[in-house]
This record gives structure tokens, sequence and C-alpha cells, in this order.
């Protein structure tokens, strides 16, 4: 057995992460995160960005300072518990509940307070898609509907969402307060759901009192969690929009429970996700291809192609025409109005600056799904780590060939890639591919 090498000798990522014991990195994200949202406030185009900049900005200036005291403190004291793991979790809830819930409520209270410029589309979407669901039975619109809506209209008729995502908006559709604000709920299943995919994870560490990379393995996922946290894209994204943070969350835990050998409970959770939207169902295609290498993709796919399934029926059954119309017809370019989604991606470019370039892109686009399925089919996953790597690259790849997309949706391959090395077995030996930071190794399913 090859043993590990010295800290001293450590390359790459693995030295970055863990110099100054994670503090190192821990600065510069906050003290990064601090300059982006500075510059967003006073930037930026759009009204609830510059809202959240501005008092996000503060928060993670403080965390940053913080962060620099306990910097100070393990240059005295290098065991100092104020410069420990413990208190590095502490920062980022604290980073979390000043750059993303508390502009995410500041806005919530004003917008409840009459102003109409606190909330992104989304918000508004989806909240209209709960009136609907609790007056009508579906979520959708059918397309005479829409086309009956004044042109300027047209946009926010659509719900570009599964069914599951209009149960967002029932608070606002039972009554008013600015707690019925979709982005206040979007916020409580976010952190419902990474709190579960912590605990799972911890617990998995508790009960294997003698690994020992079991230290290792806790600050992996304490970057796991802030990578899905406090990163700006994700703390934006939920401060002003945030109907994709529960996705993620629920897909993070799904993976959670894959790594700790609950494949029927992955499935369940990836299945909720899928019912909310569709950037969810690749990773359940993955995880039934990992679930197949353990005789436990029926237990998966229940859950995950089970639950969006039953979750479609009462809009098909309400309304067929107006769920293809909503769910297929506008993400595919064919709706009424065009998708505001046009990040400067090479797929985008590709479809605005070349002659047929739509055709080219979704070729590309295509191809790239292919050889995906390839590589799936040749070398399944076998680790749940493993697992998180396919699907981070792959939502990657999509993401930037897509005609249509959002800078935002990045935030879902940044998670699903960090949160990789907290699934990592602890008590996996010092030679072991995941350990040592061969993720060439661990992706092709060695781990």
């Amino acid at each position: 057995m090859t043993a590990a090498a010295p800290p001293s000798r450590r390359r790459g990522w693995q030295a970055l992460d863990s110099a100054a014991g994670g503090l190192a990195l821990d600065l510069t994200l906050y003290a990064a995160s601090a300059a982006f949202a500075a510059v967003t406030a006073a930037t930026s185009t759009l009204l609830p960005h510059r809202a959240w900049g501005g008092i996000a900005a503060v928060g993670y200036l403080v965390a940053a300072l913080a962060v620099t005291g306990q910097l100070l403190l393990r240059r005295r004291d290098p065991g100092s518990r104020l410069a420990g793991l413990p208190a590095r979790w502490a920062v980022t809830a604290f980073a979390w509940a000043a750059a993303t819930l508390l502009p995410l409520v500041t806005q919530s209270v004003e917008r409840a307070s009459g102003r109409t410029d606190r909330a992104q589309e989304e918000v508004l979407v989806v909240e209209q898609a709960g009136n609907r669901l609790a007056s009508h039975g579906t979520p959708y619109l059918g397309h005479d509907a829409i086309a009956a809506l004044p042109a300027d209209e047209r946009l926010l008729g659509y719900t570009p969402y599964q069914p599951g995502m209009a149960l967002f908006g029932l608070p606002r559709a039972a009554t008013g307060g600015w707690w019925t604000d979709a982005r206040v709920w979007f916020a409580i299943g976010t952190a419902l759901a990474l709190a579960l995919a912590v605990r799972v994870l911890r617990d998995r560490t508790r009960r294997l009192p003698a690994a020992a990379d079991a230290p290792r393995h806790d600050a992996a996922l304490l970057r796991a969690v802030q990578a899905a946290t406090v990163l700006p894209i994700c703390a934006l994204t939920l401060a002003t929009g945030g109907d994709d943070l529960p996705v993620l969350a629920l897909c993070l835990l799904a993976l959670a429970l894959a790594a700790t050998g609950r494949p029927g409970r992955a499935g369940l959770a990836v299945g909720l996700a899928g019912a909310l939207k569709l950037l969810a169902w690749p990773v359940a295609v993955v995880l039934v291809v990992w679930a197949l290498t353990r005789r436990a993709g029926i237990r998966v796919a229940a859950g995950a192609v089970g639950l969006p399934l039953v979750a479609m029926v009462p809009a098909l059954l309400a309304d067929r025409d107006a769920l293809v119309e909503n769910v297929l017809r506008f993400p595919l370019g064919h709706g009424l109005v065009t998708s505001p989604a046009q990040s400067p991606f090479p797929g985008h470019l590709i479809a605005t600056g070349l002659p047929a370039g739509r055709l080219i892109a979704a070729t590309l686009l295509v191809a790239a799904g292919a050889a995906i399925a390839v590589r799936l089919v040749r070398r399944p996953p076998r680790t749940a780590a493993a697992t998180a790597l396919i699907c981070g690259y792959g939502l990657l790849a999509a993401i930037l060939l897509m005609p249509s997309t959002r800078f935002g949706y990045l935030l879902y391959p940044l998670a699903l890639l960090v949160w990789a090395p907290a699934l990592r077995d602890p008590t996996a030996t010092a030679a072991d591919p995941a350990h040592s930071g061969n993720w060439r190794a661990v992706a092709r399913g060695r781990a």
C-alpha cells in the first residue's frame, strides 16, 4: 500500500483548501464575495440584485474580518478552539444569515409594503402558479389563455417548471404578509434539505470514531456547505429569485443518502427535486445508473421517476395541452414569447452568431449527452462521489452548450463538484484515490 504524501508535498486544490487549517481559503471566499457584492450593488441593472449587494457586501466583509481574527489567533495558538472547525462552521452560518437570509427577508418585507422592484420574475411566476393550482387544480395557463394576455405580460404567463414548484406559491395564494413570499419558503426548503444532508454525513462519521480521516471529511463537508450557501451565485439567487436552491439542496441530499447506503431514500429525494424542475432529471438518471451497480436500481427509480410522474397527473388531468405548452414548448423555444435566459455561454453565442447556429448548438448538446451516456454504460459510477462528479461535469457541459441558459445555473455544477469530496467514505485508506486527490480515478468509479 502506498503511503500518503506528507502535507508539505500536497499540490493543487488539496493544498489550497487545507492551507492554514482551511482559513486561508475561507478568507479568500468571503473577501472575494464582499467585493462581488459591492460591485453588484454599484453596477447591476437589476434592482433586486443591487439591493442584495448593498446588504450582502457588509455581511461578507464582517465574515472576512472574523476569519482574519481566526488566522491571527491560530498564528499565536495553533490549537485555539476559536480557529478550529466548529468556529469555521459558526462563521459560515453567520455569513449565510447575513448575505442571504437578511437581504431575502428585507426584500420580502419591502415588497409586502408595496415596492414592486424587490423580486425577480421567478418569484411572481411561482406565486401565480400557486394561486392557479389552488383555484383550478393546475399551475399552468394554456396556449389560448396566454395569447389573450397583453403582449408584455405573456412571459409571466408561462410557468416553465414542474408542477411541484407551485407548492411554494400556495402560502401567497392563501393569505398576505411578507412571510408568504415564495423566497421565504424556498429558503426553508433549502435549509431543511441541507441540514438533513449534513446530519446524514456527520452521523456516518460519528459512527466510525476510529476513522483516521474523519477530521478531513468534516472539513470537506464544511467546504461543500459553503459552496451551496454562501457562494455569491447561490446567495444572490436565493435572496432575489430562489427557485433553483431547493432543487439543488434536494439533489445534494440524494447524493448524501446514496453515500450512506440509503438508495431508496436517495431516489425519493432526487424525485422530489425532479418534481420541481427539469434540471434535476439528469442527476436522477446518473443516480439510477449508480444504483444499478448496487442492485438497487428499482428502489432508486421508484422515487426518482415515480414522484415526478405522480406530480404531473393532476396537471395532465386538468389540462394536458397547458402542461405541454409550459414545460416543453416554451423551454424549447416554441412558445408565444422567447425565454429571457440568454447568458453569453458558447451554446448561446453559437446559436445567435452562426448560420444554422441553433442546429449546431443543439447538435453539440446532443453529442455531449451521448458521450456521457456512453461513459455511464462503459464505466458506471460505483460511489456517490463519482456520481456527483459525473453530474457536475455533465450539467456544466449542458449549461455551456444550451442555446438558452442562465449564468445562475452554474450553481448546480459548482456545488455538485465541491460536494463530491464530502461524499467520500471516511474509512477510506490513504491510498484511496478520493483520499489522495486523484479525482480521475474517482470519476472512473474506482473509489
